[in-house]
């Protein structure tokens, strides 16, 4: 993962994070794996006081991030919550697979590892 963040990180693109969750408890989540200081926005949803799969804490994140949804890719494991959602904000959303969740029946795009994120974006960029 820190690979991945670097990474992108290094090619000066915005990143942030939109979680579902209690405040405290996520954000200790998110540093204990020493990874918040490479994200620009983190949205908790007790913080937020909206969850996902309400397209307005997607807004809120677009906002802060300065971007336009057909800007973003949002990669989730919830193929509602996540994928469905931020594709009604107007983002691309990508699914990672997770076998806890039955696969979608709407044709996402999807991965199966994180790492293929910088395929992704270098198709993009091209």
């Amino acid at each position: 993962m820190i690979e991945l963040l670097d990474y992108i990180k290094g090619m000066n693109i915005k990143l942030g994070i939109i979680t579902n969750g209690f405040g405290r408890f996520q954000m200790n989540n998110i540093k204990g794996l020493k990874i918040d200081h490479y994200f620009d926005e983190i949205l908790i949803s007790e913080i937020e006081g909206v969850r996902k799969p309400n397209i307005e804490i997607f807004m809120r994140a677009l906002k802060r991030l300065g971007i336009e949804p057909h800007e973003a890719i949002f990669i989730g494991d919830h193929p509602v919550n996540d994928v469905e959602a931020s594709i009604k904000a107007g983002m691309i959303g990508i699914w990672k697979e997770d076998d806890f969740f039955e696969r979608p029946s709407n044709e996402y795009r999807s991965i199966k590892n994180l790492i293929e994120i910088k395929d992704i974006l270098a198709s993009i960029s091209k």
